[in-house]
């Protein structure tokens, strides 16, 4: 997985498959609907043992990004928003660097939801979004004041394979959305029901986050929309992200959802290129490679 690069007319092409419409101008779809009306096998994480962003040839330095959406109830605004702005994220990180690939994951709640973890391939093109048509909208949550953000974490910990990580020691990304608190633990039980595994007790957050960011950059998105949630949450939802993520806890309005990806991932790159004794090189073009 992982070959090609995202072209402005395959994804014109695509969309206008789907019966939205392409704008020439700003690269912005509307129209796009979330027609899933149950899990799809290809998200389902008991089907998979691993998700895989592998270098080759035509993309020898990938920058893994896992773009986990909350797909409650209260964040159908937001993934609208990502929908429509996706040609412009990626045109926009195309860019810069050419090696970006994009895993599409779906987050609810874990303790009350059927399908609280949805995780796609790891893509380089038009599939990106195929993949994000994929996504179960469930429209679901729980009355505990939280949703299970961190479940991006753990899958990224355990079921996926970086070629950036293991040959190259620099980090993936991992970026959420979302308009509630950070959820405190994963429930085992659950994570054992949903995902196959064989946690014997609860996951920490504080823990998880010690060892999910060896291996990745974690960034959050607090959605401030009036259709949101988070103007209900704001002081829980900013106190809790903050003592763990710090400067990587962001909030984003919809309007500004768009660039606030893109400064996630170009910081993260930044970043990679402080910690590793590789450098990155900016040609005349204003590309970034390794």
């Amino acid at each position: 997985m992982g070959g090609g690069s995202f072209l402005r007319e395959d994804y014109k092409s695509y969309s206008e498959s789907r019966g939205a419409s392409y704008d020439d101008k700003t690269g912005r779809v509307s129209g796009q609907k979330f027609r899933a009306r149950r899990l799809d096998e290809s998200l389902d994480p008991s089907n998979f043992e691993f998700r895989e962003c592998a270098n080759s040839e035509e993309h020898p330095n990938t920058v893994p990004v896992i773009l986990a959406l909350d797909v409650t109830g209260s964040m159908g605004k937001a993934c609208d928003e990502t929908a429509a702005a996706l040609g412009v994220i990626m045109e926009g990180l195309y860019k810069k660097v050419k090696d970006v690939e994009f895993c599409i994951m779906g987050i609810g709640d874990l303790a009350y939801d059927d399908a609280p973890i949805q995780m796609s391939q790891f893509e380089s093109d038009v599939r990106i979004a195929e993949s994000l048509d994929k996504v179960y909208m469930e429209k679901g949550g729980g009355g505990n004041g939280f949703e299970s953000y961190t479940a991006a974490w753990y899958m990224g910990l355990h079921k996926t394979k970086l070629d950036c990580y293991d040959k190259q020691g620099r980090k993936g990304i991992i970026i959420t959305m979302g308009d509630e608190p950070l959820n405190p633990y994963l429930p085992a039980y659950r994570l054992n029901m949903i995902i196959n595994s064989q946690e014997e007790a609860d996951v920490e957050t504080p823990k998880l986050y010690e060892e999910v960011t060896k291996k990745f950059d974690v960034y959050h998105i607090a959605v401030d929309d009036r259709y949101s949630s988070f103007n209900r949450y704001r002081e829980s939802v900013l106190s809790s992200f903050r003592k763990i993520l710090g400067e990587n806890f962001k909030v984003s309005t919809i309007k500004s959802l768009a660039s606030t990806i893109e400064s996630c991932i170009l910081q993260s790159i930044k970043e990679n290129e402080n910690r590793n004794t590789q450098t990155n090189v900016v040609n005349e073009n204003g590309e970034i490679s390794w």
